[in-house]
């Protein structure tokens, strides 16, 4: 790929043939993926890193991005996941006493394609109406009808496999805390964001991180006191061999707490049902209601999946949290097992943290040991 000039000419094409012209930002190039829109007006630099935007080209709603920067402490995981990035407008000359480059500088860094200067709102509209669909950015010419519909017919083929087995760090490592506590916990890494790790260690754990495909004999020989299951991109139900092996977790009995991905994987694995999401949920102003405490929380939250309410029999688990805007399940408590689960992202950051009391109910579990769930 070559790199920004920035005059340079881009377009973004849907799979329905739509085209909107804007200016490329960050290399130059193609690249095609589902495009998926976030409503955070701040946490760009944690969006550009979550692996859980893999495959994905990334929307910003919010019409002015990058204006503070991008610093060393706001990485969500070693790189930047996305497939591409479209904003309204992005900062060349960002404010802010962190900032050691601008997101230009940065997507170029990464190696991402992006385009700026189109209708975002446009964009968001059609998604929105008609649900995530796949698109490309493109600096190249496709004014021949036959590059056209080459391009189009990749778009419209475009599909990602296996992205947690992408997405997921190969070799295990330990993270001490400074504090030395006896609650130990295994963290399943399916894309786990870093801040999942920070608010662990915060909590005085300590933390091993183990790849997604982690078995049930590698977990005794670690006797974690609780397993923790990441967030992660793609479809759950494509996940058969992680869902079978949270079967043997479960029945080990040790405490789980899953986030978003690792909520739909453990749901799976008592019997439930997952459903893809027309638009799904991004952004950092999503109201959850926690049931157990009849409380609205605000909530972070990055999913295209979600958990069928109805297929979690009362028996197995009660529903905890639903989404206030759809209906739709944000967390499961398992009756029978030491396992509770949300959809939303306790650990967010940027976005709200109302919601870290869940880290704390974990601990305690874990303390508790076996005498029963919160």
């Amino acid at each position: 790929m070559s790199y920004y000039k920035r005059d340079k000419r881009a377009w973004l094409v849907l799979s329905d043939g739509t085209v909107f012209e804007g200016y490329n930002f960050g290399c130059e190039g193609t690249t095609i993926g589902e495009i998926v829109f976030t409503t955070g007006m701040t946490g760009y630099q944690e969006v550009l890193t979550d692996p859980s935007y893999y495959g994905q080209i990334v929307l910003q709603t919010y019409p002015l991005i990058g204006n503070y920067g991008i610093n060393t402490d706001d990485m969500e995981s070693e790189k930047s996941w996305v497939n591409g990035y479209i904003t309204k407008e992005w900062c060349e000359e960002p404010s802010n006493f962190r900032n050691t480059k601008n997101i230009n500088e940065f997507l170029i860094e990464q190696d991402k394609i992006g385009i700026w200067d189109v209708d975002t709102r446009a964009i968001t509209r059609i998604i929105r109406e008609h649900g995530t669909m796949n698109g490309a950015i493109t600096t190249e010419d496709f004014s021949d009808p036959k590059v056209k519909e080459a391009l189009l017919e990749k778009i419209r083929t475009f599909k990602v496999d296996q992205p947690v087995q992408a997405v997921t760090r190969k070799n295990k490592g330990w993270y001490y805390t400074q504090v030395n506590r006896a609650n130990h916990v295994a963290l399943i890494d399916y894309g786990y964001k870093h801040n999942i790790r920070r608010m662990l260690l915060n909590l005085g754990c300590n933390v091993t991180v183990m790849p997604a495909n982690t078995t049930l004999e590698e977990i005794r020989t670690l006797n974690p006191d609780g397993i923790m299951l990441s967030n992660g991109p793609g479809d759950p139900a494509e996940n058969i061999e992680i869902i079978e092996n949270l079967k043997d977790f479960i029945n080990y009995g040790k405490p789980i707490f899953g986030i978003c991905l690792g909520h739909q994987l453990l749901a799976l694995a008592m019997g439930g049902e997952t459903i893809k999401l027309k638009y799904g949920h991004r952004g950092m102003n999503q109201p959850v209601k926690d049931v157990t405490r009849d409380r609205v929380f605000i909530t972070s939250q990055n999913h295209g999946y979600a958990v069928v309410s109805e297929s979690i029999p009362e028996k197995i688990g009660k529903v905890t949290h639903f989404n206030l805007n759809d209906g739709t399940c944000e967390g499961i408590e398992y009756q029978s097992i030491h396992a509770f689960t949300v959809q939303f992202h306790p650990e967010a950051s940027a976005g709200p943290n109302d919601t870290g009391y869940l880290f704390k109910k974990f601990n305690d579990l874990m303390e508790r040991g076996q005498q029963g769930c919160l």
